[in-house]
């Protein structure tokens, strides 16, 4: 997800106050960034908090909402690391409560679907980082993409988006049993003629899809 950036508007704030807008992330996919994290020396991780910005709303009651990048957050938390940067895209403190969660999912700044992808209110939103769900599927999407399956894309959420194409082609069971093959499968999924309307896909319309 890209978004502008406003210089003015950064600040250094803890990291643990800051709220998500989404309530899954792929709990694989925190631990691969857990694992990158340690594997970078002092000076390197001081230089990527530094260089690194959360794309933020300020809402009501002055809570900072991060609108991206919830996975790396996490992480983050895990090693332990106890404030960050965020770039406020905009003030929207004023805004009743309902009316901010409307207006925050018709910019693309929320994304209120549960772990197995069904749409669910406000409210079940997580008020911590550490609060949000797993789900398996955006984990194998993220798999996916870094495989060559798909390309990134600017749109908001295309690898939820994916991750739900998934969710009903690849059987939980196997995808937590077996995951290699779960992967291989996902991989020739993302090439399927198929998942030609997803964001991101790369495939060759000229390849049949694998289901057929």
């Amino acid at each position: 997800m890209s978004h502008d950036r406003h210089p003015h508007h950064v600040r250094h704030v803890p990291l643990e106050s800051l709220r998500p807008t989404q309530i899954t992330v792929g709990k694989q996919e925190v631990r691969d960034k857990c694992r990158e994290w340690a594997t970078l020396a002092r000076q390197a991780r001081r230089e990527r908090l530094a260089s690194h910005v959360f794309p933020a709303v300020l809402g009501p009651r002055q809570q900072i909402y991060i609108i991206d990048h919830h996975h790396l957050g996490l992480a983050l938390l895990r090693e332990r690391v106890t404030e960050v940067w965020v770039a406020m895209l905009d003030d929207l403190s004023g805004v009743d409560r309902d009316l901010f969660w409307r207006v925050m999912e018709f910019r693309s700044w929320a994304h209120p679907f549960d772990a197995r992808g069904r749409r669910r209110d406000y409210r079940r939103i997580p008020r911590r980082l550490q609060d949000l769900q797993d789900d398996p599927y955006r984990s194998l999407a993220a798999r996916v993409r870094e495989a060559g399956g798909y390309a990134k894309s600017p749109v908001p959420f295309a690898e939820f988006l994916w991750a739900d194409y998934l969710r009903t082609r690849i059987d939980t069971a196997q995808l937590r049993r077996r995951p290699r093959r779960a992967l291989r499968e996902a991989l020739d999924l993302a090439r399927s003629s198929r998942a030609s309307f997803l964001p991101g896909w790369s495939g060759d319309v000229r390849q049949p899809d694998p289901t057929e």
